[in-house]
């Protein structure tokens, strides 16, 4: 397209050239329907983007793993309390009874 309007909107060129021309504006204006008519945002915008939800995501994580860490803590200790109680899931008996 660059060339095209290098060329002055030329109709020779457009002739020339008419296939690619017809491909950019598709291109464009299927660009156009997925944006609703917005710019692409900048690469550097999206590069920050990217770093700081990186980094959120490492903090996240962070958290999940702590979260899952005591949740197998308190399930051990669960099990423990529960086996000093002499509690038992039901299985132990079935097992017992046969």
């Amino acid at each position: 397209f660059d060339g095209y309007k290098a060329a002055r909107y030329s109709r020779k060129y457009l002739a020339q050239h008419e296939a690619e021309l017809a491909a950019y504006r598709a291109a464009k204006a299927a660009m156009n329907d997925l944006l609703g008519g917005a710019k692409l945002p900048k690469m550097d915008t999206l590069k920050k983007e990217r770093r700081e939800l990186s980094e959120k995501k490492k903090a996240l994580y962070a958290e999940y793993r702590k979260a899952q860490a005591d949740m197998r803590q308190a399930v051990a200790v669960k099990a423990n309390i529960d086996y000093l109680l002499g509690h038992t899931d039901g299985r132990e008996n079935k097992a017992q009874e046969r």
